[in-house]
């Protein structure tokens, strides 16, 4: 099948992890891709995923800002097709206590992960809404569940998704846009090591496999379900996140996310 044929996926944060991951599932399934990420390994990744017999194209890109989003928008409507998948997956992660972290970090962790997705759900989901037809995934977390403890600003960001997701959901219900929120626990990724928490313990348990992550969300998004939470692990500490006291839950984040935890383990 020709690529101009071929359904449009867009993916952001695609360079590695669940990203690279839901990306190379797109390209499994048919459909060309437009991949973003702020490092340029996405350019390794789209040599990869090119490999794969469909047309790629990738932007180096903070998505951190507005403008960044707005670049990126502009590098795929230069595609000249219409996007049937978006897959807002671009985030960023910041370990410590909050007072302890540089601001300039803290806000380029809220931009990535807020500022950028609304940006750019906004402008590729009213282009989706006009034809009636796309499937938006949106990667939040079960971080999103609970006070973050050394993580505050990322779980703050997380608990945003969530809750955006839902409602942008409802308020797409019969537009034939359906929207899909991925909330996975730990992955392996390299989200730990960027966010400075190798030390931490859930810095140093085991994970879930990213590709297993990514597949959960695809198969979700593809079967129009509302959300998807990965792993048995991860669906037991959401169900007892709903019942649990903010002022526990903010407690026992902390023994998971102190910096050097790892090492009392």
């Amino acid at each position: 099948m020709g690529s101009q044929m071929r359904p449009l996926a867009v993916v952001t944060g695609a360079s590695s992890g669940i990203g690279f991951e839901l990306a190379k599932i797109a390209a499994a399934k048919g459909h060309d891709l437009i991949i973003a990420a702020d490092e340029p390994q996405i350019e390794n990744a789209a040599r990869e995923l090119r490999s794969l017999g469909v047309s790629v194209d990738a932007m180096k890109v903070d998505l951190a800002t507005r403008a960044g989003a707005d670049d990126f928008f502009n590098f795929v409507s230069d595609k000249g097709q219409p996007v049937d998948i978006l897959m807002a997956n671009a985030g960023r992660g910041l370990g410590h206590a909050f007072l302890d972290q540089d601001l300039d970090e803290a806000l380029h962790v809220i931009g990535t992960n807020i500022t950028g997705t609304v940006s750019l759900i906004h402008r590729i989901g009213l282009a989706m809404r006009a034809r009636r037809q796309g499937r938006i995934l949106i990667t939040g977390s079960i971080a999103g569940f609970m006070p973050g403890t050394y993580q505050a600003v990322y779980n703050g960001t997380k608990a945003f998704l969530n809750s955006f997701s839902f409602a942008l959901r409802e308020e797409l219900e019969d537009s034939g846009v359906t929207v899909t929120c991925l909330m996975p626990g730990a992955t392996e990724t390299r989200f730990f090591e960027r966010a400075d928490m190798l030390d931490t313990a859930v810095g140093q348990s085991d994970k879930d496999d990213a590709a297993d992550v990514a597949r959960a969300g695809f198969e979700a998004m593809m079967d129009n379900e509302g959300d998807i939470v990965t792993g048995w692990k991860n669906k037991l500490t959401s169900a007892v996140a709903n019942v649990t006291p903010a002022g526990m839950l903010a407690e026992q984040h902390a023994r998971m996310a102190e910096p050097g935890s790892g090492k009392k383990q």
